[in-house]
């Protein structure tokens, strides 16, 4: 059986990981995979998450299943992070708990393949790598149009609007909360607003995927955007995920939530959200909800993780500062870098120039461009500017 399956590509991002371990360059310099790092390139495990599993650990009596939609207790405790308190709203939210934020996006593909014939998705270029073969397989037909030129390295709003002048009611809208992963570029909230009026106008729904909230100018400032959108349709999806704002890589949390017209359509939408889940992993871990729970339940914990996750954000804050204060180099504006927020900057560079960076300076990044600015300091800066002159030249 096996003898008729051909070997697949590696995943480009993950397979610098072990190039990167096997270089002996001591001024090699990880810029590739997207996760957070500090000042000394390590991906910490926060205060916060260390007391909340301690707490687990002297409180906890049971391993036993939760059901196919996860511990009750962590969806309570994200959804008003996201919705407010607002008890009308609550009403028509229904939450499943899932195997990270790729396993919310799963669902909520499933569940919208499940509401209509051929339904399609529109995503903007260049997205997270994952986006369009995990859409797609999950049976929408995706629809892609040019959100960001990277060459002017400006967003293309002229061309969003064309896009999604054409879709159709029930056709889903992939928007990025904040931080958008390659980019680091967002729309404006006036111009937000403008996608959101036309969205809503032809009966189309946002999937929005909140990756990184907490991780461009602050929690409370980064859930703006995704604020705006779920008041201003009567239906939405919120794919979540843990992993960067609470440091949970590899616990695999995130949750899914469907905003719902109205109440009456909770309980046929829980029921087609438990089945998914269901038929997909049956039921997901909850070491990694437990700690967010705890965190979020808990006051002072809370204070922590917010304090912790700040000074984190201003450390990438002023990375992404220091980067942009050289200005131009060759044909990259690095300037344009101020005005983006969050873990990632997509520069344009061409395969074989990110390769150079690699062969001759060791410095490893996506084959797109995607810097991950988590991996400088203010020791390798210098360096990578200066590597970055020397392919450009």
């Amino acid at each position: 059986m096996f003898e008729v399956l051909k070997e697949l590509p590696s995943d480009s991002v993950l397979g610098l990981i072990k190039l990167y371990a096997a270089d002996t360059n001591p001024n090699k310099v990880d810029l590739g995979v997207g996760v957070y790092k500090d000042e000394q390139g390590k991906t910490p495990v926060m205060a916060a998450v260390k007391l909340a599993e301690s707490q687990i650990l002297k409180s906890e009596v049971s391993k036993t299943y939760f059901g196919s939609d996860g511990n009750a207790a962590f969806l309570d405790a994200i959804a008003p992070l996201i919705f407010g308190d607002d008890p009308a709203i609550a009403q028509r939210i229904v939450g499943c708990q899932t195997v990270g934020g790729s396993g919310a996006l799963q669902i909520a593909a499933k569940l919208a393949v499940s509401c209509a014939d051929a339904p399609a998705i529109w995503v903007g270029t260049p997205t997270w790598p994952n986006h369009l073969p995990l859409l797609g397989a999950s049976g929408l037909e995706v629809r892609t149009y040019e959100y960001y030129n990277q060459t002017t390295q400006k967003i293309n709003f002229v061309s969003m609007l064309e896009a999604l002048s054409k879709g159709r009611a029930g056709d889903l809208v992939l928007l990025h909360a904040c931080c958008h992963n390659p980019t680091g570029a967002d729309l404006d909230l006036e111009e937000l607003a403008e996608v959101v009026d036309l969205i809503s106008a032809k009966g189309m729904v946002p999937l929005i995927d909140a990756a990184y909230l907490g991780l461009g100018s602050g929690f409370d400032q980064d859930l703006q955007a995704l604020q705006l959108v779920v008041s201003r349709v009567p239906e939405a999806l919120v794919a979540f995920s843990c992993s960067k704002n609470f440091g949970l890589y590899r616990e695999r949390i995130g949750a899914l939530f469907v905003l719902t017209e109205s109440p009456a359509s909770t309980g046929p939408v829980k029921s087609h959200v438990q089945h998914l889940a269901r038929t997909v992993y049956s039921t997901p871990p909850n070491h990694g909800a437990a700690i967010v729970t705890a965190i979020l339940v808990d006051p002072a914990m809370k204070k922590l993780w917010l304090a912790e996750l700040k000074a984190s954000t201003a450390r990438l804050n002023a990375m992404r500062a220091n980067l942009a204060s050289y200005g131009r180099v060759g044909q990259i504006d690095l300037g344009a870098l101020a005005s983006q927020k969050g873990m990632f900057a997509l520069l344009p560079l061409s395969v074989e120039q990110v390769s150079r960076l690699k062969d001759d300076f060791s410095i490893y990044m996506a084959p797109s461009g995607r810097v991950n600015l988590a991996g400088l300091n203010e020791d390798n800066i210098p360096h990578f500017v200066s590597a970055l002159s020397a392919v450009l030249a």
